[in-house]
């Protein structure tokens, strides 16, 4: 059986995700994505939230390039397999297939059923800008 981590961002983190469910023993590491934070200027009201959510996980909390810091946490602890949860975020995709390079690293990504069902654009980097679209949704 391989070895596996969780990689934890910013669209799971619920301690009943699907990943802590299913590998209960895994350790599980955060990133603070620099980049993201810098191009998002993500208010400290937000990133308060975030921490505060973050405390309520078993997880290594790091700063830095997000592929480069989940690799290197893979390799601390002899895992094969990043697990994590699917994310609309176009940052996804791309910190995936870095992780995936590592030739050692298989990456398994959970799909959630979303909060609401929704294919036109939302802008992710408020959180009032998303809810402002999804409210009319939730409560049909």
């Amino acid at each position: 059986m391989s070895k596996s981590i969780i990689w934890v961002h910013g669209d799971c983190l619920s301690p009943n995700s699907p990943a802590f469910e299913d590998y209960p023993d895994a350790p599980a590491i955060w990133v603070w994505d620099d980049a993201l934070l810098a191009e998002w200027q993500i208010s400290l009201k937000r990133i308060a939230f975030i921490y505060e959510s973050l405390l309520e996980l078993s997880v290594v909390i790091r700063r830095g390039d997000v592929a480069t810091e989940v690799i290197a946490f893979a390799k601390e602890h002899g895992a094969t397999k990043v697990v994590t949860i699917d994310s609309p975020s176009p940052r996804f995709a791309m910190i995936c297939n870095s992780i995936e390079k590592e030739k050692s690293l298989e990456v398994e990504i959970f799909e959630v059923n979303p909060f609401f069902d929704y294919d036109g654009f939302i802008d992710l980097k408020r959180f009032s800008r998303y809810w402002k679209v999804a409210e009319k949704h939730v409560y049909e």
